[in-house]
């Protein structure tokens, strides 16, 4: 629903092309986009019924910008470096580079050929990418061995040893003609874009021969490396009849969801092929997200663009064309057509297989946490949190917190926290206050900093932990987050819940999950993950503290001297084992170095 500064500010929009900044409750961009007509666009997301991941996008949007230009091609150009720029939550993330390498020949007085996974425009020649790269590495030695240019460093004033074994043109010692290097890689370019037959009946001829002399060792080492050689250069199949660098794009959509499926002809072969799945932010107009997604897919550093890009009907060519520098083209008939309709049906299959996958992985993950929430009679959340508090007999105590997404961890939200530790004398008095001062601290910041809240916090434990976080999260925090106890029955395994919420009227009681069910096994893996994680942590710590008191027990070393061997050591172990000398350089001095020998 629309804020009343939005609807103030539908009213303004102008009918231009231009891009729009979507923002959050804290001012924060989560979702750029473009459009020919800013008016239409902008107030589509807030006066039309919404799905999926744009419902989600508008339930959290509280203000927008826009920006007019005067052209859909600068739209396109300022879509793309505002993405870059803000990194949006709900923009498409598109990674840098495929990972994939490529053979160079260096664009310098002696030219050299590497394997590299950045492709500048430095005026050196690229061939790839290649998606094996065992089979770039074994083709990069041969090429190394047979077409030699530089190995070396430059000139030394002597032969290096690459010189000497024939893989070196003599940069290291002498002025080597440009033209000796220009025929070479002229040979090495030719032997890249397909012409290996020679390559094919020499390497065949020395693997005959070897395996005559029965040295079967060396003939495997020529067979794998024929291998890698035809898996490089000449894998695939012929598909065309010219030899234009091409990129084929083509999408399908379903259920708020759009597979983009990318074809890469080189060498008139298809060299390889790339699939990107994502939900649709904008389901109305996916053939505007798709043009987007192919104008940032050559922002990505390793990107070479081709000589032209086809992409199906319905796509705007002339203004994606001045964007990325290239002809892009729609194919009417013929191998070209019948190439796009293929990546289209590809699309397809991927997106019908990620439904599939999805509904399975939905069953133990989303329906799995489902199954909790229904057994505590709430709606379906997707956040759910945990604490798990550790210590030994009140000393470092530490508290750890694991986030649950849809039944899944997310650990990128995983936190840690020392606690004061201050033990009360009473039975459970620590746990009672580490939890407070946990739950404080949490909900705390989140509040102050405006973030989600969870839909479900669970305590690992019973109703000391749950008591302490609801009254923390009543009575000082004034917040309603629903919470639960994981109860372990009297060998230790979780077998109830325990919920309620006695300061609103609501007594706790003990809800059992069947331990066969999905639901069951989450709980118990959040436990786990809880308390794995909170040990982890506690015995890092307890480690570190340790160590420092005995360091600090020793004469003569204090804080900074204590500091300075954790610094250089890490370990007790290493300390005890450092010679006075070692003990030195890490800034004792002699005195201080020979009581530290002597203590440990």
């Amino acid at each position: 629903m629309a804020t009343e500064l939005i609807e103030n500010k539908l009213k303004l929009l102008p009918e231009k092309p231009g891009c729009y900044l979507m923002k959050d409750i804290n001012g924060a961009v989560i979702y750029v986009g473009k459009s020919k007509n800013l008016k239409n666009r902008v107030r589509s997301y807030f006066k039309s019924k919404q799905v999926g991941r744009r419902a989600e996008l508008v339930e959290n949007i509280r203000d927008y910008d826009i920006i007019t230009v005067s052209t859909d091609k600068e739209a396109f150009l300022l879509e793309v470096t505002l993405i870059k720029k803000y990194k949006p939550y709900y923009n498409v993330q598109l990674k840098e580079g495929t990972g994939y390498p490529y053979i160079e020949i260096t664009n310098e007085r002696d030219p050299q050929t590497k394997l590299t996974s950045v492709v500048h425009k430095d005026g050196g020649y690229y061939f790839g990418p290649y998606p094996n790269v065992y089979a770039a590495q074994a083709t990069l030695k041969f090429i190394q061995k047979v077409f030699p240019l530089r190995r070396c460093n430059g000139y030394q004033g002597r032969p290096c040893l690459y010189y000497h074994m024939g893989q070196c043109l003599g940069a290291c010692f002498r002025k080597v003609p440009k033209s000796e290097y220009d025929e070479q890689i002229k040979k090495i370019k030719k032997f890249l874009n397909g012409d290996i037959n020679w390559v094919r009946q020499d390497l065949n001829q020395k693997m005959e021969q070897a395996a005559g002399k029965l040295e079967f060792e060396r003939a495997g080492e020529i067979r794998d490396q024929l291998k890698y050689i035809e898996e490089t250069v000449e894998k695939q199949k012929i598909i065309s009849n010219d030899n234009t660098q091409r990129d084929i794009f083509n999408f399908y959509v379903d259920k708020s969801w759009i597979s983009i499926q990318i074809f890469f002809l080189r060498q008139a072969k298809l060299l390889r092929r790339e699939t990107k799945m994502f939900p649709l932010t904008d389901v109305t107009d996916p053939e505007d997200e798709f043009a987007s997604f192919i104008a940032q897919f050559y922002q990505q550093r390793n990107r070479v663009l081709p000589k032209e890009v086809l992409v199906p009907s319905g796509i705007d060519n002339e203004a994606l064309s001045e964007v990325l520098h290239v002809p892009v083209r729609t194919p009417k008939r013929g191998q070209k057509r019948s190439l796009l309709e293929m990546a289209e049906e590809n699309a397809k299959l991927k997106l019908d297989d990620k439904f599939r996958l999805l509904e399975l992985g939905n069953r133990k993950t989303k329906g799995a946490q489902k199954e909790i929430f229904d057994a505590l009679g709430l709606p379906y959340g997707h956040y759910i949190e945990s604490f798990d508090h550790s210590h030994i007999q009140g000393a470092d105590p530490v508290s750890a917190l694991v986030v649950f997404k849809d039944g899944e961890p997310d650990k990128t939200s995983y936190r840690k926290y020392k606690l004061k530790g201050e033990v009360e004398h009473q039975k459970g008095g620590d746990e009672v206050r580490n939890t407070r001062e946990v739950v404080r601290r949490r909900y705390g910041r989140l509040l102050k900093e405006h973030k989600k809240m969870p839909d479900l916090i669970l305590m690992d434990g019973g109703q000391i932990q749950v008591d302490a976080c609801l009254d923390v999260l009543r009575n000082e925090l004034n917040l309603n987050i629903p919470v639960a106890g994981m109860v372990k029955d009297d060998k230790h395994r979780t077998n109830h819940l325990l919920f309620g919420d006695p300061l609103n009227g609501i007594p706790l009681r003990l809800i059992p999950l069947d331990p066969k069910s999905e639901g069951f096994y989450l709980m118990t893996r959040i436990q786990d993950e809880v308390h794995r994680f909170a040990i982890t942590f506690h015995r890092r710590t307890h480690a570190k503290n340790a160590l420092s008191s005995r360091l600090d027990s020793i004469k003569g070393i204090g804080p900074k001297s204590r500091n300075k061997l954790l610094r250089k050591f890490g370990s007790m172990k290493k300390i005890k084992e450092a010679s006075i000398d070692e003990l030195r350089d890490a800034g004792l001095s002699l005195t201080q170095a020979q009581s530290v020998k002597l203590s440990l």
